[in-house]
């Protein structure tokens, strides 16, 4: 094993000009990330300049298998925290080979609208609060809880310290500078309210690189839980019954809700985004049934309501830009196992574009 563990972390660059990119993509559930690795013959820092590459789309339920090529177009380039070195992982979205998007590539959508000209002048602001629940691997059953039984009831597990309180710690730090190296502008981690979940946050991150930024720090995280031998699930209510579900809270700001005046711009925002409720919730994750009860920390499903450091609202505006009268409002609709492109680009579209 000693040996084996040399080998993984040979240094290329001692001997070689050559680089391992991992292409990443997005499978056919929408969650299930795939990957696979080619050489390049130097160092490559511009996703324009890296080869486009394809897969097989009928093992992965994009295609069929009488026409199953696939083309992976790179858009975003991070340093491999694995490999090391030179290294990278690369963010890529799907495409026929005619140059088509196939349909479950959300990414080609979301960049129209943050492409579009009343969007880019407002610079879109997001900061992502990504909740996930970390799994026993064979019985699917949290880290940490008895098997076939529970801990204490929620309270001493929010932000907890102590053996008895967080479990998992070593994976959620490995992933925090795991993110950190590989340039992801992940800002912080927390334990959650239910004992063996936890939260990371990105950003804040400027339009498509808010999804980028995320699937990108989903993919490593997934990547050093499968080293852990732990199962991570964004499942957004993992457990039935009286335990908090996992959501992705998304909060929101554009160049005009930043500046003076900027409160007023936020309540209309809101009140676009009370207007499109049904369609947002639609596209904010499957099983939000679930987790918006009305309980838990969250408004029911059905009902659209804001309000200031209200975490049983739809939208809670913080009290800080209440008494400054500008500054950026939360999502708290959103599921942990949203599509970020998805749901940063609908923001995008409902407050600035309808």
């Amino acid at each position: 094993m000693a040996l084996l563990n040399d080998l993984i972390n040979l240094n290329l660059t001692d001997s070689t000009t050559k680089i391992i990119a991992e292409y990443i993509w997005i499978g056919g559930s929408g969650m299930d990330l795939r990957s696979k690795a080619r050489t390049l013959p130097e160092p490559v820092n511009d996703p324009k300049k890296l080869p486009k590459w394809n897969y097989d789309g009928s093992s992965t339920g994009q295609a069929p298998g009488e026409d199953s090529e696939v083309i992976l177009w790179p858009q975003a380039i991070f340093k491999d925290p694995f490999r090391g070195g030179n290294n990278i992982l690369v963010i890529c979205d799907a495409y026929t080979p005619a140059g088509e998007p196939i349909p479950t590539n959300k990414r080609f959508a979301a960049a129209k609208i943050f492409s579009d000209p009343k969007v880019e002048k407002e610079i879109p602001w997001y900061g992502i609060e990504q909740e996930y629940t970390l799994l026993q691997k064979d019985v699917n059953w949290p880290l940490g809880w008895p098997q076939g039984g529970f801990p204490g009831p929620q309270g001493p597990y929010y932000c907890g310290i102590g053996a008895d309180k967080a479990f998992g710690r070593d994976i959620v730090d490995a992933h925090y500078k795991a993110c950190l190296y590989a340039g992801i502008n992940i800002s912080g981690i927390n334990g959650e309210v239910m004992p063996g979940q936890w939260e990371f946050q990105v950003g804040p991150s400027v339009g498509i690189s808010a999804g980028d930024e995320i699937w990108a720090a989903r993919y490593i995280l997934e990547r050093i839980t499968e080293i852990a031998g732990v199962v991570v699930s964004f499942d957004p209510k993992p457990i039935k019954g009286d335990w908090n579900g996992a959501g992705a809270h998304t909060n929101y700001s554009t160049k005009s809700m930043r500046e003076e005046g900027g409160y007023e711009v936020i309540k209309k925002a809101i009140e676009k985004l009370g207007l499109r409720h049904k369609e947002h919730i639609a596209a904010y994750g499957e099983g939000n049934e679930r987790r918006l009860t009305g309980r838990h920390e969250t408004a029911d499903i059905n009902t659209f309501k804001w309000g200031v450091a209200n975490r049983g609202a739809s939208i809670r505006v913080g009290r800080d830009t209440e008494k400054e009268g500008k500054g950026y409002f939360e999502d708290r609709r959103p599921a942990s196992n949203m599509d970020p492109y998805v749901v940063t680009s609908m923001i995008a579209e409902t407050t600035l574009l309808l």
